[in-house]
């Protein structure tokens, strides 16, 4: 006969061995096992699109980043090759929003038109797209040649604002095209300005160093004034209200200027600097002005 010991000592053995199994059974059942995905950096959308061609068939595009209400347009380009360093300046910062997302403020959509002379651009690159400094012939373009679209028209004379056929560049007499509009480049711009309603327009061109505001026949805007400063401020360029040096007419900001919108153009120092550390300041600084527009 088992002694009374030997029986409690039996049933605890039993106690510990049931209780393991319940253990090793709930510890090996099947699980809902909840996955968390990974953090994934919030990217920005980037939309490309072809928005018209040039008299020569060339495309003109843009490249649109963010998705906030309030839209900015940067252009490069309007004068071809002969002012091909700005149009590195628009693709310096299509690379940059690429890679540095963040830097876009959540209300503001950026579109960028990197060349609106792209036949211009050829004429003195030899290159259609994406182009390098290396791509550039040492040789200038002193009479400004690659300034003008294929049929010889200065396009930044071909908009809206006291349009003649002809106007004046430096010392020269240049084509005006024959109304305001006519050019495939200028009517691109145009109907896309129309399509997005950019709160404002910051063009690139060069050699003077200098933002200057733009304005029509109604003078210019108390905003146009706040962004020039901005830009120029922060850009280290020198701040000019009225372009003075001789009489234009028919110019892109001008017709801006006229629908009420605010424009500003950079002109960089030299015909083959790209100063893209100032000119990424002066952006960032027009980005954060409208931020805080909010």
């Amino acid at each position: 006969m088992p002694t009374l010991r030997a029986k409690y000592i039996t049933i605890a053995l039993g106690i510990v061995f049931m209780i393991g199994v319940g253990i090793f059974v709930l510890t090996n059942q099947p699980k809902n096992i909840v996955v968390v995905p990974p953090l994934i950096p919030k990217t920005v959308s980037v939309d490309h699109k072809v928005i018209g061609t040039s008299v020569e068939g060339r495309t003109i595009e843009a490249y649109t980043y963010g998705t906030g209400s309030t839209r900015l347009l940067f252009v490069g380009g309007i004068h071809g090759g002969y002012e091909w360093n700005s149009v590195l300046v628009a693709y310096n910062l299509m690379d940059y929003l690429s890679l540095h997302k963040e830097a876009i403020p959540k209300n503001l959509t950026i579109a960028i038109v990197p060349s609106l002379n792209p036949d211009g651009l050829y004429r003195v690159i030899g290159k259609e797209g994406r182009f390098a400094v290396a791509d550039v012939p040492t040789t200038k373009d002193p009479i400004g040649t690659g300034r003008f679209n294929a049929h010889n028209v200065d396009l930044n004379r071909n908009f809206d604002c006291n349009w003649q056929p002809k106007s004046t560049w430096q010392n020269k007499t240049v084509s005006a095209g024959t109304r305001a509009f006519s050019e495939p480049e200028a009517k691109t711009l145009r109907d896309f300005v129309m399509s997005y309603a950019p709160a404002s327009v910051v063009f690139w061109h060069s050699q003077a160093n200098t933002v200057y505001a733009s304005h029509c026949n109604a003078g210019v805007l108390p905003e146009t004034v706040d962004i020039m400063n901005v830009y120029a401020n922060a850009a280290g360029y020198n701040a000019v209200k009225t372009f003075t040096a001789y009489e234009t007419s028919g110019d892109s900001e001008g017709w801006l200027a006229s629908i009420g919108i605010p424009a500003i153009t950079v002109e960089l120092k030299t015909h083959e600097t790209v100063e893209w550390d100032q000119n990424l300041a002066g952006v960032k600084a027009i980005f954060k002005y409208y931020e805080q527009k909010l």
